[in-house]
Order: C-alpha cells, then structure tokens, then sequence
C-alpha cells in the first residue's frame, strides 16, 4: 500500500495548487491514501470551505495543528467531519477527533494527529502517552501519524518510541522538507517534517518582508498575508506492507508547478 503525505498547505495559492494537480501526483505515484495537513489553508487556520476543496482536491483525511481552532466556523465542520482531524492530544473539550480509521482496497488504516510541547505557545497532553492510548483501541494494522511539532528531537523522540509499532510518522509544522526520509530499525517509515504546499519565493509560505519585519522588531500591523507566484508540493510517499504495517520503501517528495 502506497501512502502520499502532503506538507502544511499555505494560503489560498497553496490549496490551489493541489486542485488539478494533487489527482494527478495520486495516479503517477499510485497512492492508494493520501493525507493532507491543512493547518495553514487560511494562513493562519482553515475554514470549511478550504476544507471542503482540499478534499475535493484528492485528499482522504486532512490534518491540522496548533492553528486547528483559529477559525470559529470550523468548530462544527470538526464535529460533523471526521476525516479532518485535530491534535488528539488537546483538550478533550475540543470539537472533533484526533484520529480516525478508514477501510481501503488494501486494508483498514488509522490516522493519527498529534501536537508536540516543546517550544509551542500552549500546554497539551504529552503526545507519547496519548499515542500509547490511541494503539490500544485501534483495530487497523497500517498506523499513520502526523505530528505537528517545532523540535526536531520530539519528533525523532516519538518516532523511535513508536518504532515497529506504527507504519510511519512524518513530522509538520516548520513548513522545511527535511533530508532524512528513512526507514527506522523495527520497520517505520520517518521523516522530520515534510515541508509545505505554498509559494516558493517566501518564508514558511509568508511574504517575506512580514517575516523580516517581525525579525527587525516592526509592530505587527496586518495579519500575515501570503506570498505570491510560484508554487510547490512537498510531502513523502511510504510503501507499507498490508500483512505486517510496516514501512518497505519510503521517498521525499517535492513538485514546483
């Protein structure tokens, strides 16, 4: 079985680039499951309806982050969507779910959003012992997780903790492919962050003078706004053996349209 990870998408530019393009990535590479993070459609956040077109897109379950409840008409799409997950490691008053299992061709597979600790803004679960109550109560083999983290180490951290139990883990939130795309001893696929979907000449999607600014010390004035021209795909693919859930094969992926 054939998983397509896609990046943080950024702004509108970046949910237009999979339209027309994200069907077709899915038949060359012959995906048969592909998981989007769209943490960043809005920017900052995603509505429903940036929800609604990435799945039209070619996506089959959408992931989010730390901006997962920056939108308010989210809040119920959450609820009534379960293919569109939040961190499970927020609060348990937080609309929607943080994981989900889906029958395919190739066998039931489980998706699981997860947010790190380390250098983030707010003070969620530990993510390694809400992991370990998520495998308990799922009846998939093939274990997916997306965890939305800033240090590198958590994330590698969580990796080989889940090692042989999981089929693969990619990292997200700092919007850089990362080079070290591998298969861990006991068989799981990795990758520290699979980049971002948005405009190539930015920084993390944004227009680059906004970011300098903050940098320089400027009043935020505006919200952050997009970056224009140019955009790319980046992600991962894993090959996961159905029998046993774990990783074979596993590559980096990164398209510029």
């Amino acid at each position: 079985m054939r998983i397509l990870a896609i990046g943080d998408v950024v702004g509108g530019n970046g949910v237009s680039a999979l339209t027309g393009t994200l069907w077709k990535l899915r038949r060359e590479h012959k995906a048969d499951l592909c998981v989007v993070n769209g943490e960043n459609a809005s920017v900052v956040g995603i509505n429903p309806q940036e929800a609604e077109a990435i799945f039209s897109a070619g996506a089959d379950v959408i992931t989010l982050g730390n901006h997962a409840l920056q939108k308010y008409t989210l809040h119920r799409y959450l609820d009534d969507t379960p293919r569109i997950l939040r961190p499970a490691n927020l609060s348990p008053l937080t609309p929607g779910m943080g994981w989900t299992e889906t029958d395919t061709p190739q066998g039931r597979v489980a998706v699981i959003n997860l947010i790190g600790r380390c250098g983030m803004d707010f003070g969620p679960d530990n993510p390694f012992y809400e992991a370990e109550r998520i495998l308990k109560k799922l009846t998939a083999r093939i274990i997916l997780i997306d965890f939305h983290a800033e240090a590198t180490s958590e994330k590698a951290a969580l990796a080989w903790h889940l090692d042989g139990r999981i089929s693969a883990l990619w990292g997200t939130h700092t919007h850089v492919q990362t080079s070290d795309i591998r298969i861990l001893p006991k068989g799981t696929g990795f990758i520290t962050d699979l980049g971002m979907t948005g405009a190539v000449d930015s920084i993390l999607g944004v227009r680059p003078e906004q970011s300098i600014g903050r940098f320089l010390g400027e009043p935020k004035r505006v919200p952050y706004t997009q970056a224009e021209g140019r955009c790319k795909i980046e992600g991962a693919l894993f090959d996961i053996d159905p029998k046993t859930g774990l990783c074979t094969a596993c590559q980096a992926l990164r398209v510029t349209l």
